[in-house]
């Protein structure tokens, strides 16, 4: 529970919407949901401003759904990753309510009527067409957490005037988001157009030497742009979080300043 939950449930005991037993048991719920096969932590939130997200691959699709559940029930946003489309299938007959993204191949069901407006401005750039799964995943990742995520796609450097047609675009981003295969040379580029930090991600997009995104990952890591970091292979989701981050970041530290 946060502070501004807490504080809610407290106004509404003393103003008698919320009866003392039911307050007690709001505040009795346990750290962990056990479930046998999995132990959600349910204090993640609380520490970390979003609950634990499920990454789907390698469970099956009852195991998923079991968490999806337990996380609704303790009043959490349940988001899943690397959704596989007999998952998809499943979980869209439990939860017809819920936000599915099958080129990003997430989940997502949200608390009712818990969403708030998109903050920031996250940019998400790929350098190919192929490229779109994991930059997807970024995408909507960033917009779950609450950010504001736009994405510019097939802009790579073997066409740099691709890229440099959206020079506005990234002077205006709080964090660019680049996503990568092949060569993966797009995140050096675009750290020396920008002001902001940039997220390199690389992709197991290309062939032969490429070694299923190792070539990009190398390239990346050795960026002359000092505002790059990096992710590991096709991580769209950890490069979209850690965005989300950043812009959240930036929210509350405009907010402390007055006149920002």
């Amino acid at each position: 529970m946060t502070r501004d939950e807490l504080l809610r449930l407290l106004a509404d005991v003393r103003g008698g919407a919320v009866d003392v037993e039911a307050a007690a048991a709001r505040l009795a719920e346990p750290a962990v949901g056990d479930l046998g096969f999995a132990t959600l932590d349910l204090h993640r939130r609380e520490r970390c401003g979003f609950p634990e997200v499920v990454l789907a691959e390698g469970k099956t699709a009852e195991w998923v759904e079991g968490a999806v559940r337990r996380l609704a029930e303790a009043g959490q946003d349940a988001f899943a990753t690397r959704v596989s489309p007999a998952q998809a299938d499943h979980l869209a007959r439990h939860f017809p309510q819920a936000d599915q993204d099958r080129l990003a191949r997430t989940f997502w069901l949200p608390v009712p009527g818990d969403r708030q407006a998109p903050d920031g401005n996250v940019l998400v750039v790929t350098a190919g067409t192929g490229d779109l799964p994991v930059a997807q995943e970024a995408v909507v990742t960033a917009r779950v957490m609450g950010a504001a995520a736009e994405l510019v796609a097939d802009v790579g450097v073997a066409g740099v005037h691709r890229v440099l047609r959206h020079r506005d675009k990234l002077a205006a981003a709080d964090v660019v988001v680049v996503i990568a295969g092949m060569d993966g040379a797009l995140p050096s580029v675009v750290g020396g157009l920008v002001d902001c930090p940039v997220i390199a991600c690389p992709t197991s997009i290309g062939y032969g030497a490429a070694f299923g995104g190792v070539a990009a990952l190398l390239t990346m890591l050795n960026s002359c742009s000092a505002g790059v970091t990096v992710v590991n292979i096709d991580a769209g989701f950890k490069a979209g979080y850690v965005a989300a981050l950043f812009v959240r970041k930036l929210r509350q530290a405009r907010v402390m300043k007055p006149g920002r």
